[in-house]
């Protein structure tokens, strides 16, 4: 519940055979989805490099590493159902219903893979937002920076070998990262750790993303790129991402980094997005 604002209603829109691809998340006037200016998107094969065209994209088994944002976002998905999408792979099944009755996008996911399978699953969306833009989280909640904020730290802040730098929100290792800003030509991510509900506030506009899963680490990831990736044709876009898992990269997640497939055979979660407007 916002204090002081009203529910926007949220519509869905996504494409099956290009990965599952969320293409648009839209209410009261505004399309919260980036898009990207990367062209190319409908012609990737599997295990191609990936393809920055903005939305929301479903990366599993991993985000960062191999294959590149994983398996999923690059095949068609098949229907099963209104509102619902399968893909298999050789480890794995993946399903996927979204429904988004009553202005509350609702997705609920199920993954049936042996009993022991590791993987990291994420909701890569990028949002369009303005300079103004923050993301709202507990403070205090253990953020973990990943390599290429070391530039932006005083030198020799870095553990030397470390996968990432470990501090507080909103400012780990004293660098401010809630904020969006303006474009100054960095690039970082960020996994806040065991924390499931986040909120992004843009204006009077608010967006609340919320992840439910039993019994499997929850956290949320940062992408936020003011301007400083590429190297060949840097460009603004900001990822704020539920995850399973707590790595970007499923072979740097340690025993409790990564999602576990239980004896049951599967796992089951749910991502809830919802819109709120100040008066």
């Amino acid at each position: 519940m916002v204090t002081g604002a009203r529910p926007v209603a949220l519509r869905v829109a996504y494409d099956a055979a290009h990965g599952g691809r969320w293409t648009s998340l839209r209410g009261g006037g505004r399309e919260w989805l980036w898009r990207g200016p990367e062209p190319g998107r409908h012609e990737v094969r599997p295990d191609d490099a990936f393809v920055d065209a903005g939305g929301l994209e479903e990366c599993l088994p991993t985000v960062r590493g191999e294959p590149d944002h994983g398996e999923v976002w690059s095949r068609p998905w098949h229907s099963a159902g209104p509102g619902t999408l399968v893909i298999e792979r050789p480890t794995f099944t993946l399903s996927r219903r979204i429904t988004d009755e009553g202005g509350v996008v609702v997705a609920d996911y199920r993954l049936a893979a042996d009993p022991g399978y590791r993987f990291v699953w994420a909701a890569h969306a990028l949002l369009d937002l303005s300079p103004a833009a923050r993301l709202d989280a507990p403070a205090g909640t253990p953020t973990r920076l990943h390599p290429e904020a070391a530039a932006l730290l005083p030198p020799g802040s870095w553990p030397t070998g470390d996968p990432w730098l470990t501090g507080p929100w909103p400012a780990p290792a004293g660098l401010t990262v809630d904020m969006f800003g303006p474009d100054d030509g960095t690039a970082l991510g960020a996994v806040l750790l065991d924390c499931a509900r986040v909120q992004v506030i843009d204006g009077a506009d608010r967006l609340t993303l919320e992840l439910e899963c039993a019994d499997q680490p929850r956290s949320t990831a940062l992408w936020r790129n003011l301007g400083g990736w590429p190297a060949n044709g840097p460009y603004r876009s900001v990822g704020i991402e539920p995850m399973l898992g707590a790595a970007f990269d499923l072979a740097d997640a340690g025993p409790s980094d990564a999602a576990v497939v239980p004896p049951t055979g599967q796992v089951t979660w749910r991502l809830t997005i919802s819109a709120h407007r100040n008066h």
